[in-house]
């Protein structure tokens, strides 16, 4: 610890594998069925490259953004410095539902993962959640490793970063044999319908898109801690989108090559038995599982990183009660902020696996939120600072600045009530609701206790 000041100890494959990692967790093992079911396979193909335009649009703005302003917090500091500090606070209160809401879906995932792997664990009947029985096993593994995954990242993000490398190789050694095994034994006929249930089906992909996507803007929570040149900061980030965005196509078009509709329709999990098909053996599918939880580690500890920052920042100017923006003394980490997300994913497994898909949806208003408030910063900046130093600047910055503050907005209409993809209720829109009571709590909370000292 310097100072009580964060130290730069990432280098460039750990920021590469924090951000492609975060963005390709267990959400393309768990839900690729589900996209297909609901648009078809060239509709599930072509919601995510809709989706995936408007997140390299976003991400050119936070790339700029991120290598003028490396500093801990990402979209706290761009919002405030533009924008001021209310909006600074929705911007950032909203990216975190987005964040929290990914820790809390991997603690869900992992168990789920525990019974694809081992079926009949589950035991012990605890109560039921929208139909699904939540039992005590099942949720103890979730917790367990909440718990374990909290204090890594408390030990150190050297730690975490590392970590981080070794479980992306794992998902990505795994992905890669799954599109082989399409090119090599997979049957154009088995992707029908390419198409279902018209837009209604294409926008209950596109609304889940965002949630897939946000990871890449864990580099600007950690720039501060990020040791590669600023100029590189915009580029390893516009890289891990664009490598995230191939990597969702390919993994949508891998299962349609393997499992025809009646078979996916009747799979728990359509990408592992696809995985077994075509490579020959449920050993196939099984070990993709396995890589699953790689990926699993990878959503997990990326947004526990991702999110500490952002509570962190909040907290160093007064919008958090002042001990969320504290260092650890001897690990030099935001300590009480990793605690309070930790908590959040210990009581995620209580609600059993249907949580899953509220997560998806809820954290992916909250998402785009952010992503709006960061195009209309990068705008303001541009035309309020135009002599600010940007060693990553964007070609046509105006006309990006635009396109991702429309498409962001765009998007986040199709949450809401009048939309044939709007959220839920009671349950995803009382996620939401709750997030926003939580926040004029801390809000107020913080007011009297000041700044971090």
């Amino acid at each position: 610890m310097t100072d009580g000041r964060f130290l730069r100890v990432i280098r460039r494959k750990e920021v590469l594998a924090l951000s492609f990692g975060a963005m390709i967790g267990w959400s393309w093992v768990a839900l690729t069925g589900n996209w297909i079911a609901s648009a078809g396979s060239i509709g599930a193909i072509i919601a995510f490259l809709f989706g995936g335009v408007v997140v390299v649009f976003v991400g050119f703005t936070y790339a700029e953004l991120a290598s003028a302003m490396p500093q801990a917090g990402g979209e706290h500091v761009y919002s405030h410095r533009a924008l001021g500090a209310t909006a600074s606070f929705i911007c950032t209160w909203a990216i975190l539902l987005g964040y929290v809401s990914v820790v809390a879906f991997e603690a869900v995932a992992l168990p789920t993962v525990a019974d694809y792997l081992f079926p009949g664990f589950s035991r012990g009947y605890l109560w039921t959640v929208a139909g699904w029985d939540v039992n005590l096993t099942w949720v103890l593994v979730g917790v367990v490793a909440a718990i374990i995954i909290t204090a890594i990242n408390i030990l150190g993000i050297k730690t975490a970063a590392r970590l981080q490398v070794l479980a992306t190789a794992l998902v990505l050694l795994v992905g890669i044999m799954l599109v082989g095994g399409g090119i090599g034994n997979g049957d154009s006929a088995n992707m029908a319908p390419a198409f279902s249930d018209g837009a209604k089906g294409l926008f209950g992909v596109l609304i889940m898109v965002p949630f897939m996507f946000v990871g890449f803007d864990v580099i600007p929570q950690s720039a501060e801690e990020i040791d590669v040149p600023f100029a590189e900061i915009g580029k390893l980030l516009m890289l891990s989108i664009t490598l995230a965005v191939a990597w969702y196509v390919a993994m949508i078009w891998g299962v349609s090559m393997g499992l025809e509709e009646q078979s996916r329709q009747v799979s728990e999990l359509p990408t592992a038995d696809a995985t077994a098909t075509l490579l020959g053996g449920s050993w196939a599918g099984k070990l993709l599982v396995i890589a699953g939880i790689g990926g699993i580690l990878t959503s997990w500890n990326a947004f526990l990183i991702g999110g500490s920052r952002a509570i962190y920042a909040l907290a160093r100017a007064g919008q958090l009660p002042a001990p969320l923006g504290r260092l650890h003394p001897i690990f030099n980490t935001p300590h009480n902020a990793l605690l309070l997300i930790g908590v959040f994913s210990v009581f995620a497994p209580l609600f059993g696996r249907p949580a899953l898909v509220w997560l998806v949806d809820a954290g992916g208003l909250g998402i785009v939120v952010a992503y709006a408030f960061v195009a209309w910063s990068f705008l303001k900046l541009r035309e309020n600072e135009p002599d600010l130093e940007r060693p990553y600047r964007v070609p046509n910055g105006r006309a990006v600045g635009w396109i991702a503050l429309v498409l962001s907005l765009g998007i986040a209409f199709l949450y809401l009530p009048f939309s044939p993809a709007a959220l839920i209720w009671p349950y995803e829109w009382m996620i939401v609701l709750g997030w926003m009571v939580l926040g004029a709590i801390m809000l107020v909370l913080a007011s009297r206790g000041g700044k971090v000292a």
